[in-house]
C-alpha cells in the first residue's frame, strides 16, 4: 500500500469513527450544551465556535443548534458572522473530502440521492445548487458530500453555497439572538420576540414560496 492510500484510509477511518461518535452524542448537541460549553471559554470563544462549524457536517452533526447557540452567544451580527465562515468552511471541507479522498465512500452511502444531485447539476448547474441550498429537499451534511460527486467548479459551488445559505443563517442566528433577549428580559425583548416569531414563520414559508416560483416558471424539479 503507497503512502498517499495509507493516508486516504487513515482519513476514511478517522471520519467513519468521528461520524459514529457523533450520532452517538447526538442527543447532546444542542444549543444549550453548545451556550455552556462555547460561553465559558472567553476569548476563544469565537475561534472554538467556528471550529466546531467547520468539522460539524462531516461528522453529520446538526447545523440548526449550532446556528441558534451562535446568535445567543455573540448577538445578531457577530454571531452571523461567525456562523456564516463555518458553514460556509464546513460544507466546503466536506465537498472537498468527497471529491478528493472519499468518493467510493461518498457513493456508497448517498445511494440514490447521488445520482438524483449528479443529474441535476449536469442539468442546471448552479442553479440547481442553489435551489437544494434554499429548499431543503436533501438532508444538508448528507448534500454537501454528494455535491462533491458532481463536476461542479469548486469555487462555483462555495459561491452559490455561501450566497444561498445566507437567508437560514440570518434567520436562525436571529432567533437564537431573541431567544436569549427574550430570556433575560432584556430591553425591548417583546419586540425582539415577535420579530423572531415573524423571521421562523418566513423561514417555514420561504421554500414552499421557491419551490412554487420554481414550479411556475417552467423548471423540472429534482424528484
Amino acid at each position: 500500500m503507497t503512502g498517499k492510500k495509507a493516508a486516504r484510509l487513515a482519513l476514511l477511518m478517522a471520519i467513519t469513527a468521528g461520524i459514529a461518535l457523533a450520532l452517538t452524542y447526538r442527543d447532546r448537541f444542542s444549543a444549550q450544551n453548545l451556550e455552556s460549553l462555547v460561553g465559558e471559554l472567553g476569548i476563544w470563544a469565537p475561534l472554538v465556535y467556528i471550529g466546531i462549524y467547520l468539522v460539524a457536517p462531516a461528522l453529520f452533526l446538526p447545523g440548526s443548534p449550532l446556528t441558534l447557540a451562535g446568535g445567543a452567544l455573540f448577538g445578531f451580527a457577530w454571531g452571523s458572522l461567525y456562523t456564516f465562515v463555518g458553514a460556509v468552511g464546513g460544507s466546503t471541507l466536506a465537498f472537498l473530502i468527497a471529491r478528493f479522498l472519499a468518493a467510493d465512500w461518498v457513493e456508497a452511502r448517498a445511494g440514490g440521492l447521488a445520482l438524483q444531485i449528479k443529474q441535476g447539476v449536469e442539468r442546471e448547474g448552479w442553479h440547481f445548487v442553489a435551489f437544494v441550498r434554499l429548499v431543503p429537499l436533501f438532508p444538508f451534511n448528507l448534500l454537501n458530500y454528494a455535491l462533491g460527486l458532481t463536476r461542479i467548479p469548486l469555487g462555483t459551488y462555495v459561491l452559490t453555497s455561501a450566497i444561498c445559505m445566507l437567508p437560514g443563517i440570518f434567520g436562525y442566528v436571529y432567533l437564537g439572538y431573541a431567544g436569549r433577549e427574550a430570556l433575560l428580559g432584556g430591553d425591548d425583548w417583546v419586540r425582539k420576540a415577535l420579530l423572531g416569531l415573524a423571521v421562523f414563520a418566513a423561514l417555514v414559508l420561504l421554500p414552499t414560496m421557491i419551490r412554487r416560483w420554481r414550479g411556475s416558471g417552467g423548471e423540472k424539479q429534482p424528484k
